[in-house]
């Protein structure tokens, strides 16, 4: 059933819009964002900051080609993502709580702001995907 759920075209767009962001996010965090977002990960992670944002990088190509390339398995993919989604929100938390200026959150209003984003794109990967519908019609 996860497999057969059908998107619309405003969904597609949606999904390869969300894995071009994805992509890009990724190839920035294994180049020239790394110190940034190495910023945002926070003290109690018991990895090397630079590791996780390498791994966490990795994924994100990972995420973002699949929801591109992959017509398939969309709806594993955005319940992938949502959860990455929601695994890196502590980093936001972070930066909110220590004050770190990184992407032009330079006040304490962007980066509060920033936090309620999280869940918008939680929902653009469950709707975009298909996943939200198979998520309703399994219960």
């Amino acid at each position: 059933m996860l497999n057969e759920t059908k998107t619309t075209a405003s969904q597609d767009v949606g999904r390869w819009i969300l894995g071009t962001f994805m992509t890009g996010a990724g190839t920035g965090h294994l180049t020239f964002e790394r110190a940034p977002f190495q910023a945002q990960v926070p003290d109690w992670v018991p990895m090397d900051k630079d590791t996780v944002v390498l791994l966490s990088g990795v994924v994100e190509i990972g995420l973002g080609l699949s929801l591109i390339l992959s017509t398939r398995h969309k709806v594993p993919m955005g319940l992938g993502l949502a959860a990455f989604y929601a695994l890196i929100f502590p980093g936001n938390l972070h930066q909110y709580a220590k004050r770190i200026s990184a992407f032009g959150l330079d006040t304490d209003t962007k980066r509060f702001l920033r936090l309620f984003f999280q869940p918008v794109l939680m929902g653009w990967a469950l709707w975009s995907t298909g996943a939200w519908k198979a998520l309703r019609q399994r219960s």
